[in-house]
């Protein structure tokens, strides 16, 4: 292993040993759970790894405020992906039992929430928004654009790149 490669170990040992605990017991404060605590703990230090392929440790000067920024973004993740699922089963539970999908097609429904999920949540706001009020409102173009005080064309844009995004999340 190179020079470089034996310091950012190093480095990441140091990071992980001097803060794992702490942020664990953070998280656990936040959550009112220890295993998902441990979980979101072991993703932050997972995300650390993945970004700093570059051996840039530079944004660890302040590391309790980094990898809090990480473990939040996280716990969003994991509150908006336990609300989908809920949505979902509430939906499902009023269905009657004779129409309620299997349990594999079911697990296959929720996969693909959460990739619509994951794909709306990394448009813009203003994109979402448009891409949400036609296809969950059913609204037509020229009243989103009267809406959002935006010409049709605009609307027209932002569905196109919307489509985009969901279809290479497909």
């Amino acid at each position: 292993m190179s020079d470089a490669g034996t310091a950012l170990r190093q480095d990441v040992h140091a990071l992980y040993s001097d803060h794992h605990g702490w942020l664990r017991a953070w998280l656990r404060r936040r959550l009112g759970c220890g295993e998902r605590a441990a979980d979101l703990a072991q993703d932050t230090f997972v995300r650390v790894l993945s970004a700093r392929q570059a051996a840039d440790t530079s944004a660890w000067r302040e590391p309790r405020a980094y990898l809090t920024t990480i473990a939040r973004n996280l716990m969003a993740d994991h509150w908006r992906r336990a609300e989908l699922e809920r949505a979902y089963l509430d939906a499902l539970a009023a269905q009657p039992e004779a129409l309620a999908p299997s349990p594999e097609a079911q697990l296959l429904i929720m996969e693909t929430l959460l990739r619509i999920d994951a794909c709306l949540a990394a448009l813009p706001a203003l994109t979402r928004r448009i891409f949400l009020n036609s296809q969950l409102d059913g609204m037509v173009y020229a009243d989103i654009a009267a809406q959002q005080g935006i010409s049709l064309p605009t609307v027209k844009r932002h569905m196109g790149q919307a489509f985009l995004a969901c279809l290479s999340a497909a």
